[in-house]
């Protein structure tokens, strides 16, 4: 069997671990954390990187740091994972969904403008697969109407608009480290503050609401409880684990980018007869393959292509049900406009295996029994 995915590995996560155990400070801002956080701000040429339980955490954070209250609304697409919407609605805000594009099924960024109201608080823009949202628009419709702009880039560690990372294009991003993306140390994420004003408060989210940054570095003389916070703080552990993939992060890009090639072209004459459509990236954006997906033509033809590849030994998944239908997506949230794309879409899409273990070979296998499968 082909799995969908395998976490990646390159060799001195246990080294890494081990020496993060010696030290004694498993918990929370040890060593391998200020290294991982150190190189993702000067990768990303930000101005703080903190590093989280999970991408959801640091949504979560973000819908803090921004002042979401019972009320506001947030624009997102539908075609996202709960905890784009989640970390909103918990803080009592409305979801206010607007459909996608077609070609890289990132929320239309065209709709956004008509779906804000009087109780618009923020934009939560998700670049799909690692490629950007159109975000110079979406910025402009943030400016001229004085909201906040949080970007899921879950998927888009590495990836680039125009020649800046995703994450360091709004006023917050947040990334994930979950298994299965590029860099992963299991669970675990990163919340990228690109306005210096939150920073300090965001130390105080992550520390139980209290103000411990500033005792450690001798500012105050004891800390205490001084606002809203909880526990937001990735273990040492898990940290030390990351820093032995991020040290490769490179190595480990270039050669998802390749394997990424691989599929593309394999499948180009597929694509080219109608049969299927392969992803879209724009010319003015830099993808990380994160993800291989093909489109086919409908949910019924999906599904055959799921089982023939399953009896052939190959695991390919179709991805998110869009939020607008699901029982949650209505009880907090409405569509704005009409679903053109949204449900469409998600019913065409399916995603092949993609990880750092991936072989040429196990690529030219697969490739060759969707050709199979189409009669090619």
């Amino acid at each position: 069997m082909i799995p969908f995915n395998k976490p990646a590995y390159t060799g001195k996560e246990h080294d890494y671990i081990i020496e993060a155990v010696k030290t004694g400070k498993i918990s929370g801002n040890g060593v391998f954390a200020d290294k991982c956080c150190k190189f993702l701000k000067e990768k990303l040429k930000t101005k703080k990187v903190m590093l989280t339980p999970s991408c959801t955490h640091a949504l979560e954070m973000s819908a803090i740091l921004i002042d979401i209250k019972q009320g506001d609304e947030v624009i997102m697409p539908s075609f996202t994972f709960t905890s784009t919407a989640n970390a909103f609605v918990m803080r009592g805000a409305k979801i206010v969904f607007v459909d996608i594009r077609k070609d890289t099924m990132n929320m239309d960024e065209k709709l956004v403008e008509a779906a804000v109201t009087k109780k618009t608080r923020a934009i939560a823009p998700v670049h799909y697969a690692g490629v950007s949202c159109e975000m110079d628009e979406i910025n402009a419709i943030a400016k001229k109407k004085n909201l906040k702009v949080v970007e899921d880039a879950a998927q888009g560690v590495m990836s680039a608009y125009k020649g800046t990372y995703l994450g360091a294009l709004s006023d917050i991003g947040c990334f994930s480290f979950h298994e299965t993306k590029n860099y992963t140390c299991g669970e675990g994420g990163a919340i990228i503050l690109n306005d210096e004003s939150y920073i300090e408060k965001a130390e105080i989210i992550t520390e139980k609401g209290t103000n411990r940054n500033k005792f450690f570095r001798g500012e105050v003389d004891k800390y205490t409880w001084v606002d809203i916070g909880s526990s937001y703080l990735l273990s040492e552990l898990d940290a030390a684990y990351l820093w032995a993939q991020l040290e490769k992060a490179d190595e480990i890009n270039n050669r998802r980018i390749f394997m990424w090639e691989l599929y593309n072209g394999a499948l180009a004459q597929l694509a080219e007869s109608g049969q299927i459509e392969t992803p879209y990236i724009p010319g003015h954006c830099k993808q990380n393959g994160h993800m291989f997906y093909i489109k086919v033509k409908d949910i019924d033809t999906r599904t055959k292509l799921i089982g023939y590849l399953k009896q052939n030994g190959i695991m390919a998944i179709f991805h998110y049900i869009p939020l607008h239908s699901s029982p949650a997506g209505k009880k907090y949230g409405r569509f704005n406009g009409k679903d053109v794309n949204t449900t469409k879409e998600s019913e065409r899409i399916l995603r092949l295996p993609m990880y750092y273990g991936l072989t040429d070979r196990e690529i030219d296998f697969i490739t060759c029994k969707i050709r199979e499968f189409f009669g090619s």
